[in-house]
């Protein structure tokens, strides 16, 4: 069964089978008090078919403190800018966006969040044509203060609170778009996946894949205290997958390292992947 992630949250239908095997994993790395307190929430998308996306979650309309990962939404309506002509894609421009997607550069992402303007970045993420936040509903990603210097705080989230947030499914869903080529227009979801690759901070995600032959990623994490965030498109060895971690703990920069492994499992332990040679960076329909 496929899951239609453009739908509305109400509206997602889980892949009973993958959703299983999500299930068991999460009780296997004995993080299921965590998902009791709603401390723990992950989403994976199998997009080895992106005509067929299968999806699993757990915890995935909760919204939690994400940190740096809401940069993504900065990113991408700066995009929705320049698609509006209220902004030029410089190569200066480029560059910003690469620190801050490759490093997470405090800086840069307060500067591209002030440029952009926080009205923007609120109406591109509501619109109808994204509804990566839904009032109405479960909230999802938002990001209402920048990361430092003047002009920082803008309002936090209308139903939780939060300044930097983020549901793990919103997340997925931003991440298939992107992969589809529907994040802005096909054009930009590209290049959006290629700044998104080739991550400098090699954690998380990152580092739990760190051993896996050929693997290609374009993620985004976020870090602050105890809330710890990664997300991203991974694919190797003919699979394509989105995953997406939220967690509340002392050591979740540990525990969303060894999730990737177990998510890497569920996807591409499968037989017979799908031929992908000479589409590298959009999904089609």
């Amino acid at each position: 069964m496929a899951v239609a992630l453009t739908l509305s949250a109400a509206e997602a239908r889980p892949d009973p089978d993958l959703n299983e095997e999500l299930t068991r994993l999460i009780a296997g790395q004995r993080l299921s008090q965590l998902v009791e307190a709603r401390k723990f929430a992950v989403s994976l998308v199998d997009i080895t078919d992106p005509a067929l996306p299968r999806y699993a979650g757990v915890n995935d309309h909760v919204m939690m403190y994400a940190a740096s990962l809401p940069k993504i939404v900065a990113i991408m309506a700066g995009f929705e800018r320049v698609a509006e002509g209220a902004l030029r894609y410089t190569p200066e421009l480029r560059q910003m966006f690469l620190r801050v997607a490759r490093r997470s550069s405090n800086p840069d992402a307060s500067k591209v969040i002030q440029m952009v303007g926080f009205e923007n970045i609120a109406r591109i993420l509501t619109s109808h044509k994204y509804r990566l936040y839904d009032s109405g509903g479960a909230g999802g990603l938002w990001l209402g203060k920048a990361y430092g210097g003047p002009n920082d705080y803008w309002k936090r989230d209308p139903l939780h609170n939060l300044s930097h947030g983020a549901t793990a499914y919103q997340t997925a869903r931003f991440f298939l778009l992107m992969a589809r080529g529907e994040l802005v227009n096909p054009r930009f979801s590209a290049e959006m996946r290629e700044i998104f690759s080739e991550p400098e901070i090699r954690h998380k995600f990152v580092k739990g894949l760190s051993g896996v032959p050929g693997v290609k990623i374009a993620r985004k994490s976020g870090t602050w205290k105890d809330w710890h965030a990664d997300a991203g498109i991974i694919e190797h060895d003919g699979r394509r997958y989105i995953a997406v971690g939220l967690v509340e703990h002392p050591r979740g920069g540990e525990i969303l390292e060894k999730l990737i492994g177990g998510l890497d499992r569920i996807i591409c332990s499968r037989d017979e992947p799908l031929d992908f040679s000479g589409d590298s960076h959009v999904l089609t329909r």
